[in-house]
């Protein structure tokens, strides 16, 4: 239901606010900031995530939790996704969680919200392969055909 709620929402909201500042500032200055926050997201989507990323595969080959690199991750993805739809309001929220601050709050509410049932790390003892793993059983004829020359799929 309240995903229906901001699908609804959402988009009247962002109307509203660019006929709201389309009318004080005008249509070109308003479609200029639009493009201007798009590019800008971009780079620095780019430049962000490129670090989350070296950080998850630090926490990968130290063996430690990766959660928050994870969780960073998905936020910033979703900062990039919200700054290419035009709109003053994804804007606002998609720099909002470009700020590495603010995603961490946001990562410390979705953290206390959120049980965990079990985490491990690495693989369990490994289970030697027994011979009969390989063997799949099943019936076959065995089909002689006789050809009166090449076929059609090879050369002379």
């Amino acid at each position: 239901m309240w995903l229906l709620i901001a699908f609804i929402a959402i988009p009247l909201l962002e109307i509203g606010l660019f006929i709201q500042v389309g009318g004080f500032i005008g249509l070109w200055p308003t479609l200029a900031i639009v493009l201007v926050t798009a590019v800008l997201g971009s780079s620095l989507v780019r430049s962000q995530g490129a670090r989350e990323l070296s950080k998850l595969q630090g926490s990968f080959s130290a063996l430690n939790d990766p959660t928050e690199p994870l969780a960073n991750g998905a936020m910033i993805l979703f900062a990039g996704a919200l700054l290419l739809t035009p709109g003053f309001f994804t804007d606002a929220v998609g720099f909002a969680l470009l700020f590495p601050p603010f995603r961490a709050a946001a990562f410390k509410w979705a953290k206390s919200r959120v049980k965990v049932q079990q985490f491990t790390m690495g693989t369990g003892p490994a289970q030697p392969q027994r011979p009969d793993d390989q063997v799949i059983e099943g019936e076959f004829e065995e089909v002689t055909r006789k050809t009166e020359g090449p076929s059609g799929w090879t050369r002379d």
